[in-house]
């Protein structure tokens, strides 16, 4: 039999067909069918940006929520009986569309606020009868031990975005939304927090800044007068992390000298974005800084 053949050349299989083929070798644990997925990326059955997802997916299957969650601690709340100028001001200073609704303390989380939502009931009614109670939406608790595929399909099935993870004695231990999900899977999604690609570093006070770990230090040095040394690493981010003396979760935070660096956004590799905090105001400050 002749073989098939059009005016492009023989029929081409396709990269599933392929990578079908590249598997048959049957791989004995998660280490090995990576080997063979890279593999089968640097023979051009897929490109990099596929191979990065596919690794993500397995990833996510073995990971809990306390892997990525926002401890405690960092969690941006609002309490239930704030007024919406209080409101307001939190809203703008975090950026954030989502917030969780506490009682008398951290652990007594009584519902979820959408920014929009007060906005909306604020501009159209009488502040004074302005009730955070009437806004609420319920809160979603999830155990710290939840694997991150199965929160997943909940949040597409319950259409939440943002669940309150709970400790083994019934404590609030964080928060976690679907980007922090997805962005285990995808790589870094542009949110709230995020600087646009051809800035560094952003003002938002005198002592408040969001910096990409990405940053040369001496950019950095040059925009805030330190003099941190450059001879060991290229980055702040890599100076962070050595400081450290490992890679940091989002939501930690370091000081080194006169400056608080708190981890914004970070995965299993490396640190992304940070707000870095003067803990003594400098005499002046550049504007911002650009690539």
């Amino acid at each position: 039999m002749k073989e098939d053949r059009s005016s492009n050349g023989p029929t081409q299989r396709s990269w599933v067909d392929r990578l079908s083929q590249a598997l048959l070798g049957e791989p004995k644990d998660r280490e090995q069918l990576i080997a063979l997925l890279r593999d089968a990326q640097g023979r051009g059955l897929f490109d990099v940006d596929a191979q990065a997802m596919i690794e993500g997916v397995l990833q996510v299957a073995e990971m809990q929520v306390r892997d990525i969650m926002i401890p405690r601690s960092q969690m941006v709340v609002v309490n239930r009986d704030a007024d919406p100028e209080e409101l307001i001001a939190v809203a703008i200073e975090s950026g954030h569309s989502r917030f969780p609704v506490i009682g008398d303390s951290r652990d007594e989380v009584v519902g979820v606020l959408l920014a929009k939502d007060m906005l909306r009931y604020s501009s159209k009614r009488d502040p004074e009868q302005f009730s955070v109670r009437e806004l609420l939406r319920p809160a979603v608790f999830v155990p710290e031990s939840k694997r991150l595929n199965v929160l997943l399909k909940e949040f597409r099935a319950s259409r939440n975005h943002l669940a309150i993870v709970v400790d083994e004695y019934g404590g609030v231990a964080g928060m976690v939304t679907i980007e922090d999900v997805l962005e285990q899977i995808v790589g870094e999604i542009e949110d709230e927090h995020d600087i646009d690609e051809e800035t560094f570093i952003r003002k938002y006070s005198d002592v408040n800044f969001t910096v990409k770990a990405l940053t040369p230090i001496e950019d950095f040095n040059e925009y805030f007068s330190t003099e941190f040394s450059d001879e060991e690493f290229d980055t702040i981010g890599g100076l962070v992390t050595h400081k450290l003396g490992r890679l940091p979760k989002r939501g930690e935070t370091i000081i080194i000298e006169n400056m608080s660096f708190k981890i914004l956004n970070a995965d299993n590799r490396r640190i992304r974005l940070m707000k870095v905090t003067l803990l003594r105001a400098p005499d002046a400050v550049e504007p911002t800084l650009n690539a």
